[in-house]
């Protein structure tokens, strides 16, 4: 029964974000707008046409015709891109809605990406192994390397009450600068001072390919994501491990009351998210992009918080806010140089989002206060 069946009065908007069966969509659809909304005001004061700049996003992303292409490209070619950067980003955010859904926050995932994109490209990425070996070489380290570091991550969360968010931290730096010096040492390419690109054979991305004059670039990664979203979805809706990793997100305490092992669930949830960060990174690395650049993370890893945010912590809502910054990121090179504005705009466009996102709490809160209810009684 919805609440206009139940007598409850107020405006259509607020009814709209506080309805149980709509607030899931509406208030993330309210960020959005804001989010646009602020956009076009910081576009107007730097002099520039949000519409425009707006359309040039799409561009650049292949949702729309440029008004030319280099050769061998079109608008297919840039969406194929387009996915290839989408891949790592949906895998990233559902990293951060498993932690999220055990009551966790999972911010080493830059650094659980760049130890498995690491491990994947200096084992296989560098070897002579044929592609039917190396890619699913580099996909089974990616699980490994980003499992085995989440799962150390829960355990001291278990063991010794050490908070992920600390550890996390301390390891994105451990595993920064000890990659670093590795890339700088032995890795490095003399002229770029990134490391060596990978074989071919190894990259979850498919090159080389001529349709007709056309030159694309099929994305592997974006396989592994959309399968990483239906598994995710029916491992949270469908089974036991997923009911008592949201118990324990929850609450810990009943969950615990309940026979639920505490301890399982977070080594186990954190673990999952680990594997699905590892993913990310070797789609990020040997996919979207072939070398590293020494003593840097990927600012994607903490983009999937706004993501994760903005999708209402699930795998469906991952997909379409991960579509939305991913629009904005890929998107903002060639908007910069369609309308001569700094590319930083999509930054800030995904520190807007973050912003908004984090208060999805507070707008369901207030948008039911303005809902009024009818007394004992009342004739409805």
């Amino acid at each position: 029964m919805t609440m206009k069946e139940n007598g409850v009065k107020g405006g259509v908007f607020w009814r709209f974000l506080a309805d149980d069966r709509t607030t899931q969509a509406a208030v993330p659809l309210f960020f959005v707008v804001l989010t646009l909304l602020a956009a076009s005001v910081l576009l107007l004061v730097l002099g520039k046409n949000p519409l425009s700049a707006f359309a040039a996003f799409l561009q650049g992303s292949g949702f729309m015709m440029r008004p030319s292409y280099a050769g061998g490209q079109n608008m297919f070619t840039d969406f194929l891109s387009f996915l290839g950067i989408l891949s790592p980003m949906l895998l990233a955010a559902l990293a951060m809605v498993v932690s999220l859904k055990a009551g966790m926050f999972n911010i080493g995932i830059a650094g659980q990406m760049l130890a498995s994109g690491f491990l994947a490209m200096t084992l296989v990425g560098y070897s002579s192994l044929p592609a039917l070996a190396a890619r699913p070489l580099v996909i089974l380290i990616g699980i490994a390397a980003g499992g085995v570091m989440g799962a150390l991550v829960g355990f001291l969360k278990y063991r010794f009450n050490i908070h992920e968010v600390v550890s996390t931290i301390m390891f994105n730096y451990i595993t920064n600068y000890v990659t670093g010096f590795y890339i700088n040492t032995y890795f490095a390419d003399i002229i770029t001072r990134s490391s060596r690109v990978c074989s071919p054979a190894s990259r979850l991305t498919i090159t080389g390919l001529a349709l007709g004059r056309l030159r694309p670039t099929l994305p592997l990664g974006i396989l592994i994501a959309v399968a990483a979203v239906f598994i995710i979805r029916f491992l949270l809706e469908r089974t036991t491990v997923g009911f008592e990793l949201k118990a324990v997100g929850m609450n810990r305490d009943a969950a615990q009351y309940a026979g639920i092992r505490e301890g399982r669930i977070i080594v186990l949830a954190m673990s999952i998210s680990g594997v699905l960060a590892g993913l990310a990174g070797v789609a990020y690395y040997l996919g979207y992009y072939n070398n590293i650049v020494p003593k840097t993370l990927a600012t994607l890893g903490y983009d999937a918080i706004a993501v994760s945010l903005l999708g209402n912590s699930s795998p469906a809502g991952a997909v379409f806010a991960s579509v939305l910054v991913t629009i904005f990121q890929k998107g903002s090179v060639y908007m910069s140089s369609r309308i001569k504005a700094p590319p930083e705009i999509a930054l800030v466009i995904t520190g807007f989002l973050l912003l908004f996102s984090a208060c999805a709490a507070y707008i369901r809160w207030y948008a039911r206060s303005r809902i009024v209810r009818p007394r004992a009684g009342e004739i409805r």
